[in-house]
């Protein structure tokens, strides 16, 4: 049983990507370890954007409810 043209193809890839040119896999895994790290950045950035709001939100909610009359007598 001979190998199919397509076994063969995938056979030449891997051997291309496994000594294709020098730190061609060190390359690829840096390029997939930076997309990592952007992407575990970019989920740390929304949490923070996302507490900064709540927080926003909060003090933006509190009003000051003390009547006149009341303001006055603390005051004196």
């Amino acid at each position: 049983m001979a190998p199919s043209w397509m076994q063969l193809l995938i056979v030449l890839i891997v051997a291309l990507l496994l000594f294709g040119g020098r730190g061609r896999i060190s390359s690829i895994m840096g390029d997939m370890a930076k997309g990592v790290r952007s992407f575990r950045k970019g989920l740390n950035d929304d949490e923070e954007d996302d507490t900064e709001k709540k927080k926003n939100l909060e003090d933006d909610k509190m009003v000051n409810v003390t009547p006149e009359k009341e303001k006055s007598k603390t005051s004196s």
